[in-house]
């Protein structure tokens, strides 16, 4: 797996973080999850741990996106240290400056901020975005705070230089927000889950139902291009072409 998406998806009460993985061909698979009372490191800990046992290698050089969570951060960066590839959801992002803003000037944060990220260049994205941050400090210091602490982890594919058409698939977490949807529509007769069993189970039938359904990712071509940048990050030796 070249990425894997982790986020929490709440039934019966009960907090599931799952992992969504993308394969070097493009094709998405459900990892695993591991259920807890609450979004925490120590549970996506467990996760990890549960992944390995089942005979996934977790690399160094995996792209993680995430919502943004502070537990599932502090976990990947437990494991991975300073040089974790990790991509913060744009989208979460632009909702959680929008809320600091007074209603008026939500579009025009939306669409500086949208502006921002289209830019291929990861040096005309940061540039812009700290335009955005200075704007934003004239109208509310939280809402400019929110963009500064996560402008890097926002930009981890326009580093690497992601082509366009793949970075729509890395900068969000809708791959498996879109799996939840599915979970979601699938469970929606239950009216009680009798016990942790049946809860997991459940869940385990519906994430290999949407596996049925999935589509590859769009800009699957490019996803060799993106593994040689990742190995020229780690500093690692890239064979040259005769």
């Amino acid at each position: 797996m070249f990425a894997v998406f982790i986020d929490t998806v709440h039934r019966g009460g009960d907090a599931f973080i799952v992992s969504l993985g993308i394969d070097h061909e493009g094709h998405k698979h459900p990892l695993g999850f591991w259920q807890g009372a609450t979004e925490n490191s120590d549970i996506c800990r467990e996760l990890f741990a549960d992944m390995q046992r089942r005979g996934l290698a977790l690399s160094k050089k995996t792209l993680w996106v995430t919502d943004g969570g502070t537990g599932i951060i502090k976990a990947l960066t437990e494991r991975f240290g300073k040089k974790l590839l990790h991509q913060r959801c744009t989208i979460h992002k632009d909702r959680n400056i929008q809320r600091h803003l007074p209603k008026r000037y939500r579009k025009m944060a939306h669409r500086r901020f949208m502006i921002a990220l289209e830019q291929n260049s990861y040096s005309d994205a940061k540039e812009m975005l700290l335009d955005f941050e200075k704007w934003l400090r004239s109208i509310n210091e939280s809402a400019a705070d929110s963009l500064h602490e996560a402008i890097e982890e926002i930009l981890t594919p326009h580093r690497l230089k992601v082509s366009a058409l793949l970075r729509k698939t890395l900068t969000s977490t809708n791959p498996i927000e879109n799996m939840f949807s599915a979970v979601r529509d699938c469970e929606g007769n239950i009216k009680r889950y009798r016990n942790s069993a049946m809860s997991q189970r459940w869940l385990a039938a519906v994430l290999l139902h949407c596996e049925k359904g999935f589509r590859r990712i769009k800009g699957y071509a490019d996803i060799a291009e993106l593994l040689r940048e990742i190995d020229q990050y780690f500093g690692d030796q890239i064979p040259v072409a005769a």
